[in-house]
């Protein structure tokens, strides 16, 4: 008699379990509060030097920093950017660096600014 053409079978083995535990999730990151730049009126600066300032400290179009100032002109003041608390910082600092307005006679210095939390 001859060997059988009949294969070995082997016993099915199953995967072991591996027990997933759920690992925590990394809390997502904390945002950095946000903070408004604001420029305040001066009835001694022209619209010419606070539309030149936003042009060139901002990067805005003369039609946005012409709004910009009819806004300071019309209530007082007008957020200029609501940035990281150090950015703020540095844009409320480099509108008091930008000088006085030479166009206005009565003119004694730069515009001010100030940053205040955003809500």
């Amino acid at each position: 008699m001859g060997q059988s053409d009949t294969a070995v079978m082997e016993p099915e083995v199953a995967e072991p379990i591996v027990s997933r535990k759920a690992k925590p999730q990394d809390p997502p990151p904390k945002r950095q509060p946000r903070y408004h730049v604001v420029l305040w009126d001066d009835p001694n600066h022209t619209y010419e030097y606070v539309i030149e300032m936003l042009r060139n400290l901002f990067g805005h179009t003369t039609e946005q920093a012409f709004q910009l100032a009819k806004q300071v002109d019309t209530d007082g003041r007008a957020v200029l950017l609501t940035t990281t608390k150090e950015h703020a910082e540095l844009k409320r600092d480099q509108i008091h660096a930008f000088g006085r307005d030479d166009r206005s006679r009565n003119c004694k210095g730069s515009m001010s600014a100030s940053i205040e939390p955003e809500r």
